[in-house]
């Protein structure tokens, strides 16, 4: 009994003598003054010049500018974006598209939100173009008649947003099997997945498939697939 008292004091002092473990805060920055020069700010993203020659060719159909960091966005009309896009390969020197995507805004007009982001290699410029699509349409037309590397990006937006991409000519799921009912993109599909929409493969040889993408999560522990065959047999 005597050593187990000990033992049990040792513990407590060992406890009470432990430092606690400190919290590391981000630390937050000075905000840049609204008149002052915004550090993050870069030459090849500010292309004034290019949404007035936007303004002046399309006129009503850019929606909306939108500038931060000095970077430059502008939103077009859905009708108007095959025109909008030839306008930039051909007269703008925009032949590059580096990436296309997605957006989920949830909103309950103009759900969702179509950005390309295009480089024009002989100047150094970069600028992103935005479109807005009603989820009543879910449709858009394809850019892979001015970028043929669209045509990847927008299988992506598809398989994952549902997005139907007029003109494409191979349209269909990239990373999702065919038979897929969910668009995993979209705000409404659970973090943790759908219980059996995808089953996976057994964890060990003859076994039966795994329903659940994340069954600890549900309440159920799977069994671990060492401890089904044996460690001798893996």
């Amino acid at each position: 009994m005597r050593n187990d008292a000990a033992n049990t004091e040792s513990l407590t002092s060992a406890h009470r003598d432990r430092e606690t473990l400190k919290f590391h805060f981000t630390p937050v920055d000075t905000p840049t003054p609204l008149d002052g020069a915004n550090p993050h700010a870069k030459a090849t993203t500010h292309v004034p010049g290019l949404v007035d020659a936007l303004r002046a060719r399309f006129g009503e159909a850019i929606e909306a500018t939108e500038e931060y960091a000095g970077e430059m966005t502008v939103r077009v009309a859905l009708a108007s974006l095959p025109d909008v896009a030839r306008f930039l390969y051909d007269e703008q020197g925009f032949t590059y598209l580096s990436d296309l995507g997605g957006i989920d805004r949830f909103t309950d007009e103009d759900r969702y939100e179509v950005f390309y982001g295009l480089i024009a290699l002989e100047t150094s410029k970069r600028f992103r173009l935005k479109v807005r699509v009603d989820e009543d349409s879910m449709t858009l037309p394809s850019v892979t008649s001015v970028w043929r590397a669209a045509g990847w990006h927008e299988r992506e937006a598809f398989d994952m947003f549902g997005l139907r991409f007029e003109g494409h000519e191979d349209l269909r799921r990239m990373f999702m099997p065919e038979d897929f009912e969910y668009y995993p993109l979209r705000k409404e599909f659970p973090l943790l997945g759908i219980p059996g929409s995808l089953p996976l493969p057994a964890q060990s040889p003859g076994g039966a498939l795994n329903l659940d993408p994340f069954p600890a999560a549900h309440g159920s522990i799977p069994v671990k697939s060492y401890e089904e065959t044996g460690p001798d047999k893996i």
